[in-house]
């Protein structure tokens, strides 16, 4: 090996040489020509001062060149000639890591209520019904309790592919994933105790109409959280300031918004919330709770467009009701093969896990999609399979009943740009 350390120092000299010279041969007409060269302003050779404004000392801001927004979602006006909001979908095609900002998180309601305007400190938690000593906590009350920080993602029901969506906004934008802090559940159950009937558990908010949701007091001795806490700050209005209830893993409509009283019950309570969520089968009930799991391609996804051929990183976000994502994988040539994903960070229970892939596109048209698999053994399906389990005629555009996880494809042309891989 020792021919070749005289070969390298000769190359490295002759670089050198060679850009000395390229750089005398560049500036030395005009040297000649011109004289000394001025000393460069400082102004000239920085980029313009940010104003130092109030709004960027007392809360901060983020840059004006940033411009990811929120949009209505489902078809509905928001807000409409009433001044309500209904859906609006967090921009998941711009979104960077796992952590959705608190500005951007999706909102979701079923009623169009206004939202409430709350003073923290005239809010309470009541407990009761088939509890030994029926409680009421303040929100100082809940804040000297142990608290726990946890990573978890909220989905809307609504949220699935469809050969309709142009983005993946439109498509999955009603799910997003935030850090969440406060008092578990089972904490303030046990200091009130549960008799021994207690089998179900209501939760109701504070809104106009008033959002209630039917759940197993199992889950609320397993891992619900009342947050006052969403990434590192006080929970927004919109997303129930100043307490809400987090059901890990659990449909949307669930994660009760202002949450303000609940009752614990023998039987299952039929509310505004739960009707249309319901199922007669026992399994398909306590299924259509839990979020399957999930995943979809964020870049490069529809309405983008890819400057040319060569190396791109695949990137998209995976998440499941069922616990921790364990695999994703990626296929680039319309599902025929398909290549393990890389974990951006280590996969969360209830929790969005971004992944990607390294791609070389030659630039010939071709179909980009993801599916996961997560803890518990449960893969991400094709429409085509969910179409197959619910004997319906195979066609990619049918409307799946309850909660869809299928796999949502994107299209590549040859000319780079993505459009949506069911239309096809």
């Amino acid at each position: 090996m020792a021919w070749k350390r005289p070969a390298r120092r000769e190359f490295l000299k002759r670089g050198a040489a060679l850009a000395s010279g390229l750089a005398v041969g560049a500036i030395a007409p005009d040297a000649a020509a011109q004289g000394p060269a001025p000393a460069a302003s400082p102004a000239s050779s920085s980029p313009p001062m940010l104003k130092d404004t109030n709004e960027l000392i007392r809360y901060g801001d983020r840059s004006k060149y940033v411009t990811s927004l929120r949009i209505p979602h489902g078809g509905r006006p928001t807000p409409d000639n009433f001044g309500l909001t209904f859906h609006v979908a967090t921009p998941l095609q711009d979104s960077v890591g796992v952590v959705t900002p608190s500005s951007l998180h999706y909102y979701a309601t079923t009623r169009g209520s206004f939202l409430p305007d709350i003073d923290p400190r005239q809010h309470t938690l009541m407990i009761h019904g088939l509890v030994d000593r029926p409680l009421t906590f303040t929100m100082d009350d809940l804040k000297r309790l142990p608290s726990v920080t946890r990573l978890h993602f909220i989905e809307c029901a609504g949220n699935r592919s469809s050969p309709r969506a142009k983005t993946v906004q439109e498509s999955h934008g009603m799910t997003s994933c935030a850090e969440w802090t406060g008092v578990l559940l089972s904490t303030l159950l046990k200091e009130c105790g549960l008799k021994g009937s207690a089998k179900w558990f209501v939760a109701e908010g504070a809104e106009e109409v008033k959002g209630a949701s039917s759940m197993p007091i199992a889950k609320a001795m397993d891992d619900c959280i009342l947050a006052y806490g969403m990434n590192g700050e006080a929970v927004r209005p919109q997303n129930g300031f100043p307490l809400r209830l987090m059901v890990p893993g659990f449909e949307g409509i669930f994660h009760t918004k202002w949450v303000r009283r609940i009752k614990v019950v023998d039987q299952y309570y039929i509310n505004y919330n739960d009707f249309g969520h319901l199922d007669q089968d026992a399994k398909e009930a306590a299924l259509g709770y839990q979020i399957g799991p999930k995943s979809v391609i964020t870049f490069p996804s529809g309405s983008q467009q890819l400057p040319g051929r060569g190396f791109y990183e695949i990137s998209g976000l995976a998440w499941s009701g069922g616990g921790a994502i364990r695999k994703v994988e990626v296929s680039t040539d319309g599902g025929k093969s398909w290549k393990a994903a890389e974990f951006k960070g280590t996969p969360q229970r209830m929790a969005h896990t971004r992944f990607g892939l390294p791609w070389n596109w030659d630039g010939t048209e071709t179909v980009i999609m993801s599916r996961c698999t997560d803890e518990l053994g449960s893969v991400q399906p094709s429409r085509v399979q969910i179409a197959e389990h619910f004997h319906k005629p195979v066609d990619p555009s049918f409307s799946v009943p309850g909660l869809d996880n299928s796999i949502q494809p994107w299209h590549i042309a040859s000319d780079g740009s993505v459009t949506n891989g069911y239309n096809v």
